[in-house]
């Protein structure tokens, strides 16, 4: 009932500040009139002294009120505005004043309506309409400053409801984009009463949304110091200690669920933080329990399908994301992309193609394109593949430009480097500078052994983006691999190394340039260093013939060899084998 009480006060301030801001509702249309019939005409009434005046009032008030209405309908507004404020200030009709301020507020002459709106709370100042409608007013016209007494004025009225109307402020200033005049006003509104434990929530809330960290977590301490076992307070703190100190977050939550073994949703929100802090079997417990006390409820199911997919466990993922599809949810696309990702590792490709084909958007929706492609280029079918990739429905043209490079990308791996190149250079004709675009075509140009063209477009890239290391990395290492221009190729490498000093490919292409200006030790450094950081069979082929000729020729073998096993079908690793350890 208390809720109820809330929405009467403070929603209706809510639905008052939509409604200034709609179009006003139209005068009702005139119905046809009914079929005459023959009536006695009964005589006019006998005029007593001073009713001409009254009539003359009345008529007035009709002409204005039709002066109005046809103003308001021709879309004039500002006469439609006035007229009304003009009669609400001669009339002190509570029904012209409601029509008045609704009217200025649709012209955005809030002017009127404010003025209109305070002349109505005096002429009725125990209307809660005429309250409600200035504080409307006020918001909407930025008048905060003065806002505060009315608010308590209306707060003090409905006693019963106090706490939720309390609650209600936030909801009622969300629009406001000053969050720290909306701080300052709610601060005030709710400090006649502190010693409440609304009044501290709301403006912890409000403290939060303003940027002010210490005050926000002191008032939600202080809300749940007056009520210990209010669970909305500990979500709020619970949230706030999350953003600065996750140990600390999880050690309250924890202390308040011991205390309050039914706040469900604090669990979740325990459980979720122990999730984010890795701490995944801690948080398999608090998600044990709570799926058995809401089996079908989609908050509970998919982070428990997700925290057993991060433990491995792909039958217990798989029975509740498939159960998690059976439920009542908007967004099922996460759901499908994962399952399709158990079918596909469990090498179950026909299942695993029909849950990619089911993501229809968001964020995994490329991803899943991708998947699809592949399985079947895995399967003999690359022309499959390639129509998956072209036939993806996106909107953006950044995604348009990715499913380009990954329809590139089956192209090359099929052995097809001059299809892949010309699909991206045509797409490069009209994004003549897309950075991507630029890079792989680059790529591509190096593998047709079109050195103009790999040097141009690196080039270019480097002019429009000077902070890209892979820009530089893969200039300088096309001159090292064919020993060009060495001098050059270590400046351009350095400076990638600079700005990404822990990428392994750049560390490779340092070994690399170092071991053909025969720098041998540094070279063995460098590339060591790469293939720690990244078992990649490039960085294995380079780090082979390196050994080998330092005279490290067992280690050399070594390296290649085993290598070889995990990636049997590079080629560049399949050459060092064949011509250092056959």
């Amino acid at each position: 009932m208390k809720y109820i009480r809330c929405t009467v006060l403070f929603a209706a301030l809510v639905f008052s500040l939509s409604a200034l801001a709609a179009e006003p509702a139209a005068p009702p249309a005139k119905k046809r009139a009914a079929p005459a019939r023959e009536v006695k005409r009964a005589a006019p009434p006998e005029l007593r002294p001073g009713d001409e005046q009254s009539t003359d009032q009345d008529a007035q008030a009709v002409y204005q009120v039709l002066l109005g209405e046809i103003a308001l309908q021709r879309g004039d507004l500002d006469l439609a505005s006035t007229a009304y404020a003009d009669l609400a200030a001669r009339t002190r009709d509570p029904k012209i004043f409601s029509r008045a301020v609704e009217i200025a507020g649709y012209a955005r002459r809030f002017d009127l309506a404010l003025a209109t709106a305070r002349l109505w709370v005096e002429t009725e100042p125990t209307s809660a309409k005429a309250q409600q409608l200035l504080a409307s007013v006020m918001i909407l016209s930025n008048k905060l400053d003065d806002l505060a007494p009315n608010l308590i004025r209306m707060l003090e009225v409905d006693k019963e409801s106090l706490g939720e109307n309390l609650l209600g402020l936030n909801r009622m200033l969300a629009r406001n984009p000053d969050r720290q005049a909306v701080f300052r006003l709610i601060d005030q509104v709710c400090m006649p009463f502190f010693g409440i434990a609304e009044a501290h929530y709301t403006v912890s809330v409000a403290a939060a949304s303003a940027g002010m960290k210490d005050r926000a977590l002191a008032e939600a301490r202080r809300a749940l110091e007056l009520r210990p076992d209010w669970e909305m307070a500990a979500l709020l703190q619970g949230q706030l200690l999350l953003r600065e100190s996750p140990d600390q977050a999880v050690t309250f939550l924890q202390g308040f669920v011991e205390r309050n073994p039914s706040a469900r949703d604090a669990q979740l929100q325990l459980a979720r933080a122990l999730v984010a802090e890795k701490r995944y079997g801690e948080a398999k417990r608090y998600f044990d329990q709570l799926l058995v006390d809401y089996p079908d409820n989609p908050d509970i199911v998919y982070p428990v399908a997700i925290l057993a997919l991060q433990q491995n466990d792909k039958v217990l993922a798989e029975a509740q994301l498939k159960h998690f599809l059976t439920l009542r949810v908007t967004d099922k696309n996460y759901a499908y992309y994962y399952l399709g990702q158990i079918c596909e590792d469990s090498n179950r490709n026909a299942e695993a193609l029909a849950y990619y084909a089911s993501v229809s958007g968001g964020e995994q929706y490329l991803p899943a394109q991708n998947h699809r492609a592949h399985i079947l280029v895995a399967q003999g079918q690359l022309d499959a593949a390639l129509k998956v990739l072209a036939d993806a429905q996106v909107s953006a043209d950044d995604d348009r430009v990715q499913l380009l490079i990954a329809e590139a990308g089956l192209l090359r791996d099929a052995k097809q480097a001059q299809a892949a190149f010309d699909l991206l250079d045509k797409a490069l004709i009209t994004r003549p500078d897309q950075p991507e675009l630029l890079y792989e075509t680059a790529l591509l140009a190096e593998k047709l052994e079109r050195m103009d063209i790999l040097e141009t477009r690196l080039r270019k890239l480097i002019e429009l983006r000077p902070g890209s290391a892979q820009a530089y990395n893969a200039l300088g290492f096309s001159y090292a691999e064919r020993n060009l221009r060495l001098p050059e190729a270590r400046q351009l490498i350095e400076k990638a190394l600079q700005l990404s000093p822990d990428d392994s490919f750049i560390l490779d292409s340092m070994g690399w340039v170092l071991y053909r200006q025969g720098d041998l030790p540094g070279a063995l450094t460098h590339l060591e260093r790469a293939y720690s950081r990244r078992d990649d069979p490039e960085i294995a082929a380079h780090l082979g013939e390196v050994l080998w000729v330092l005279g490290r020729r067992d280690e050399a073998r070594t390296t290649l060899l085993e290598a070889q096993q995990k990636f049997p079908g590079n080629d560049a690793l399949a050459d060092a084998v064949k011509k250092y350890a056959p």
